[in-house]
């Protein structure tokens, strides 16, 4: 059903080796017919650790800038963005569990050692990007409750690679379950601040309505290709064909068609969450800065100091903050992840698990501290905003891939996508591509 390896990264008569091969068919799968709440229960979890890049501190930083600025016009951006995330995360999913290898490791397969090493690379770029804004972050969510200085809770962040080791050390459902409690926290601080902040819902029907001024509007567009790349991350794209190979499905065409199934599932049930915080995010901004006068509101700090006095309510900022803190110590887990995944499936590099993953959050940690020493929050702020749209640049290097394997029928099989979803899934590309193409003339021009 597979090409043979094609990579000069590949050795030919070397066996397959799975990335997270500690947790590589780990979970249980109830097998037969009529266990559809049992396989549901089964599968669920990859999806949450997508969604996790779906709503970090990233999303929050040009949610707030967004919603501050234009108030609910953005909406319609975030929605569309969860729609050609779900297709996406689908089609990651589908990929790894038919073929038996990640995105990484088929980029691999399938192309030439120039195309992988610059593949990586810009990969490896999106992954720091993304590590950055969850390392600033928490360090900012930990300097609004305890006073912690940005530098030293950069630092700090280093220590959350002992803690995946730890959970991980139990299984990798103990890990998901951890996820999925935190998710539970950020969902419950956001509708908590909807319920004070009384947003108008007209409103909020009128911002899902798109408007052309999204892009003809430059500032406009800066902030909804943020949107756009905090939304749909490249790395969730990598780690999603992965992790759903942790489920130990049956391997013939019809226990992968069932895999497929639940899979999809769970990441479309998982990214409707996302969907609402992200939303709720910006309908905040909107409500308790636009409307009154506040179109200046983009710090994240900022925003903490303004929330209680705003809205009334005292455990308004406080709230916003345990949101916050969730948010990054979610996101740090899953794009350490995320990391190793790539360094294994484009290098087939194999380090001990904690070096791997201190490595990758070193990448980020240490222009980190470089910026926050220099600028300090203003500055981190600032870094958030610039790393979301250093992802959606990265964007099509990962999506054109993705869709190429999974539309092939050598690689794919009867699992191959349909026509129509090639077209569908060829003109998220597009779509993306000449986004990105519009605001690089954008800045030259400028």
């Amino acid at each position: 059903m597979s090409p043979p390896p094609s990579s000069a990264f590949a050795d030919p008569g070397q066996e397959h080796r799975p990335s997270l091969a500690e947790s590589y068919r780990t979970v249980r799968v109830p097998t037969g017919k009529g266990r559809f709440w049992g396989k549901i229960g089964a599968f669920a979890g990859p999806g949450y650790m997508v969604a996790v890049g779906y709503m970090d501190p990233g999303n929050w930083a040009t949610d707030l800038a967004g919603g501050s600025a234009f108030g609910y016009t953005l909406l319609s951006v975030i929605l569309f963005s969860n729609i050609m995330a779900m297709v996406l995360q689908s089609l990651s999913a589908k990929l790894g569990i038919v073929t038996g290898y990640d995105l990484a490791q088929a980029c691999r397969r399938n192309y030439g050692r120039k195309v992988n090493l610059s593949l990586w690379l810009l990969c490896e770029l999106a992954i720091i990007a993304c590590d950055l804004a969850e390392v600033l972050g928490t360090a900012i969510a930990l300097q609004l409750l305890f006073g912690l200085p940005l530098v030293a809770g950069v630092c700090l962040t280093a220590f959350d690679v002992m803690l995946i080791l730890a959970l991980q050390r139990y299984g990798f459902r103990k890990l998901e379950a951890f996820i999925v409690a935190l998710l539970i926290v950020i969902a419950g601080c956001f509708a908590f601040e909807l319920a004070i902040a009384q947003p108008s819902i007209a409103s909020i029907a009128a911002g899902l309505i798109p408007r052309a001024q999204v892009i003809t509007n430059p500032a406009m567009l800066y902030i909804a290709i943020g949107i756009l790349g905090a939304t749909v991350m490249p790395h969730n794209l990598y780690l999603h064909s992965s992790i759903v190979q942790t489920r130990a499905f049956d391997q013939d065409d019809a226990g992968k068609r069932d895999a497929v199934r639940h899979a999809t599932i769970d990441s479309t049930i998982a990214l409707f969450l996302a969907l609402f915080i992200n939303a709720a995010i910006l309908i905040l901004a909107a409500a308790a800065f636009h409307v009154n006068g506040r179109t200046d509101v983009a710090e994240i700090d900022q925003a903490y100091k303004l929330l209680s006095p705003t809205l009334g309510a005292g455990m308004a900022s406080v709230v916003f903050a345990v949101a916050l803190l969730a948010s990054g110590q979610n996101s740090t887990i899953t794009g350490t992840l995320a990391g190793q995944i790539v360094a294994e499936g484009f290098l087939d590099l194999r380090l001990p698990i904690w070096l791997r993953r201190m490595i990758t959050r070193l990448l980020a940690i240490v222009p980190a501290v470089v910026v926050v020493g220099l600028k300090g929050g203003q500055g981190a702020t600032q870094l958030l905003v610039l790393s979301q749209v250093v992802l959606s640049l990265q964007l099509p290097f990962a999506i054109v891939p993705l869709v190429r394997f999974t539309g092939d029928t050598a690689q794919m099989g009867v699992f191959a996508n349909p026509w129509w979803m090639k077209i569908f899934a060829w003109g998220i590309a597009a779509v993306v591509i000449v986004l990105n193409v519009k605001l690089l003339v954008g800045f030259y021009v400028g």
